[in-house]
């Protein structure tokens, strides 16, 4: 898989996109305190709201990025063997014995012929037979689009747990000048009581 993981490239990103899935950028809070005199944010408990529902969207579309990966990845390797098989199949010109699953744990011996063609499936209960040539090449083309999706995948998993991780820092960032306003509002309030 590695090979083939090495000669597929990346798709290029569409101009103006860090993502293929268009994650919304996480904006780092550089100056709190120019931050949280805007209108909007008028008080500390409504900023960290806002920030904690930005951190679960972002966390719902890592677990479902996550989802994405592991069935691309699951995908591959069974492409990857039925390419195998259809390469076995065109060098056979005898007979060959095998043994097919029946049922679970039963197992029936048969007598596979040679031959020039192969049914392979295209999901939603759908079956096609192809002769090898073109089966071949429906595997190759198959294969290179799940390892060009798998990189993209992996690509907007990498961006959004930066936007995550960025996502953190400013929750804490904010919740800490929570902390110190209010600090310094009752180091006020503690020094005009006793005066």
């Amino acid at each position: 898989m590695t090979g083939i993981m090495d000669s597929v490239e990346m798709p290029k990103l569409p101009e103006n996109q860090k993502t293929f899935a268009g994650i919304p950028e996480a904006v780092f809070l550089e100056e709190i305190d120019s931050f949280m005199a805007q209108p909007e944010n008028e008080n500390c408990e409504k900023v960290l709201q806002r920030l904690d529902e930005q951190h679960g969207k972002y966390r719902f579309m890592a677990y479902n990025l996550e989802a994405r990966r592991r069935k691309l990845k699951s995908q591959i390797p069974d492409l990857e063997r039925s390419l195998e098989m259809v390469n076995v199949l065109r060098k056979e010109d005898e007979d060959r014995e095998t043994q097919f699953l029946l049922s679970d744990q039963v197992f029936i011996k048969t007598l596979v012929p040679p031959t020039k063609t192969v049914y392979l499936w295209l999901g939603a209960s759908v079956m096609l037979e192809y002769p090898l040539d073109e089966a071949e090449a429906l595997l190759k083309q198959n294969i290179t689009s799940a390892v060009g999706n798998l990189k993209s995948v992996e690509h907007d998993q990498d961006f959004l747990r930066d936007q995550i991780t960025t996502t953190e820092v400013n929750m804490a960032r904010v919740y800490n000048w929570g902390v110190k306003k209010r600090q310094a509002a009752a180091k006020t309030n503690a020094s005009s009581n006793q005066s």
